[in-house]
């Protein structure tokens, strides 16, 4: 009924256009663990009031079978600030209409009356014990896009078997209810509650138990400036600053406001390096600011740079900033339990394509390291699987800068990681440290981590399955790659198929998926390397980290030696060339 996409489809039938016909209604758009990520438009393969009402309706009848209580506790729904003009779609309007199917059934919502980070929505979850949340967003992809992200009752996202139970309801409910499409009905509904006010009191007030040195935060002289990639951002953070006595980042004023059509910057990703960056440094080098913090346009991930003594800026990779954040939390934590026992329950997570840092720190201070599956749908799960058992979770960081470093919120956090930097910066400064040499006194400690990682694109999935079964059939049927050019591969573990050649049974421990391509490979110089698919983007991604042990600086050598083996990666495993894949580019 929504008259944009309506007239879209209309015209196209009356030309008589099957292609595009095809494109919109050719396949549904696939539930997975990450819910749904696709462009707003027309049809069953977009983001649009139809497939939004389909899909929450799959979701309630689920949690109705799932849930007892479901009518008693309800469950809460963000979104950011995307919207579509030429189809009417917008995060908002979904939202709306999410809210109408649950309430038309009785469930309570929670629904927020203003944009909010996502992280709000699991802080949300746990804080006021919902059956369940949904945040409507894209993230940091292109501006056409949106998403629809869910979490389960335990404040994490949702692992399977959920996202095919799911999946499964919403093919049973396409028809929609009666009253799916009038989200009026919900203002005088009295099912729908507003958590804003509650849960920006609550969220900031949670944070601050991660704030240890409150008068080194008063009285810094250390400047920052924060951009929120015209996201939602920008407000959450000021406070944040506020929440640990800091004075407030200079905002860029072209990004601050949310804008859908981020008009500054090519891709609203702060992990796409320099590029997102430009205003922030123009802006710091005017007002004097040393550091910069950016958050993803729904502020769950976070970037940092410094401006170095050279006067150069460095960007800090997802990896280094988990080695300086891991270091200082664990700090931070060893200063306030002076009980030596108390550290056989302390434990930190990362992901298995992110730098082992983590594992070096753990081995030598006596906490527990575990890693994950990709994606912090994993590491909020067994955070709160450890947590429930009595174990304290610290920090669980994955490469794509994402950051969780405080146990309220069981997903990545771009909110608590700005401030939490912020007041690192501010203490190392009192030390005359900058981020980056403390970065270094973490690698001369531990060992040096040197990690490299980019993507090809490709659009076409028959090319990428062709690509990994040319790697798991290498030198004949079932045989993988003996050697990488030079490399010698001295182990490998496949997460599409669950072999691993390290273990005494063949058999992966990590969790196998079949839908995704994973497979890592181990080299003889001590470097490893991982080539997966991603479940959001037309991308193969790839992962690689030589770790040295404490002792060996010669860095340069070691940066050369990634280098090279990263170079024979692309060349023989990735073949680029042959399967017409377009590289990454600034």
């Amino acid at each position: 009924q929504n008259p944009k996409t309506s007239a879209t489809v209309k015209q196209l039938v009356a030309e008589g256009n099957a292609a595009e016909l095809q494109k919109y209604f050719g396949s549904r758009m696939e539930f997975g663990t990450a819910g749904l990520r696709a462009a707003m438009g027309a049809g069953i393969s977009h983001m649009n009031d139809l497939t939004i009402i389909q899909t929450t309706q799959g979701f309630c009848r689920y949690l109705e079978k799932n849930f007892s209580d479901l009518k008693k506790r309800g469950v809460v729904i963000g979104f950011d600030a995307r919207a579509h003009l030429s189809s009417g779609g917008s995060s908002k309007r979904f939202a709306r209409l999410a809210a109408n199917t649950f309430i038309s059934q009785g469930v309570p919502v929670y629904l927020f009356s203003d944009i909010t980070p996502t992280p709000f929505v699991p802080y949300t979850v746990t804080h006021l014990k919902l059956c369940a949340g949904i945040m409507v967003t894209a993230s940091h992809n292109p501006k056409q896009d949106n998403g629809y992200k869910v979490y389960w009752e335990n404040g994490a996202q949702i692992i399977s078997p959920h996202d095919k139970g799911i999946s499964q309801a919403i093919e049973e409910n396409q028809e929609p209810w009666p009253q799916a499409w009038n989200d009026k009905l919900i203002d005088s509904s009295l099912l729908l509650h507003d958590p804003y006010a509650t849960v920006n009191k609550e969220y900031f007030k949670d944070i601050q138990k991660q704030c240890f040195h409150r008068n080194i935060n008063k009285a810094t002289n250390l400047k920052f400036v924060h951009t929120s990639v015209h996201g939602v951002g920008h407000k959450f953070v000021q406070l944040a600053f506020k929440a640990f006595d800091l004075s407030p980042p200079f905002a860029v004023p072209e990004q601050k406001d949310p804008d859908p059509e981020f008009p500054t910057v090519k891709y609203p990703n702060p992990e796409e390096g320099k590029g997102v960056l430009t205003l922030s440094f123009a802006l710091a080098e005017k007002d004097g600011a040393k550091i910069i913090l950016a958050n993803d346009p729904d502020a769950d991930r976070l970037a940092v740079a410094e401006k170095q003594e050279s006067g150069e800026w460095k960007v800090f990779s997802g990896n280094e900033l988990g080695a300086l954040l891991g270091w200082w939390i664990f700090t931070c934590w060893k200063n306030h339990n002076r009980d030596n026992s108390a550290i056989k329950d302390v434990y930190m997570l990362s992901s298995t394509v992110s730098s082992k840092i983590l594992r070096a720190i753990a081995l030598k201070e006596g906490f527990h390291f575990e890693e994950t599956l990709t994606g912090f749908k994993w590491m909020g799960n067994r955070a709160k699987q450890l947590m429930d058992q009595g174990k304290a979770v610290l920090f669980a960081f994955e490469e794509a800068i994402g950051y969780m470093c405080c146990p309220a919120v069981l997903d990545k956090d771009g909110v608590s990681a700005a401030v939490i930097t912020a007041e690192m910066a501010s203490f190392l400064a009192t030390r005359n440290l900058s981020l980056s040499q403390q970065l270094k006194a973490v690698y001369d400690e531990y060992g040096f981590h040197i990690t490299k990682a980019s993507y090809f694109i490709c659009h076409d999935p028959k090319v990428i399955q062709q690509l990994f079964d040319n790697l798991r059939n290498f030198d004949g049927k079932n045989t993988y790659p003996k050697s990488c050019g030079r490399f010698k591969v001295s182990g490998i573990r496949d997460l599409t198929t669950g072999y691993d050649s390290s273990q005494p049974d063949q058999k992966a421990i990590l969790p196998t998926s079949k839908s995704s391509q994973m497979i890592t490979f181990t080299f003889a110089n001590g470097g490893v390397a991982t080539m997966r698919t991603s479940g959001t983007e037309p991308k193969i991604k790839y992962y690689s980290e030589i770790c040295a042990p404490p002792g060996n600086s010669d860095v340069e050598q070691l940066k050369k030696e990634l280098d090279e083996l990263v170079n024979a990666l692309e060349k023989h495993f990735f073949q680029p060339e042959k399967n017409n894949l377009q590289r990454k580019t600034e």
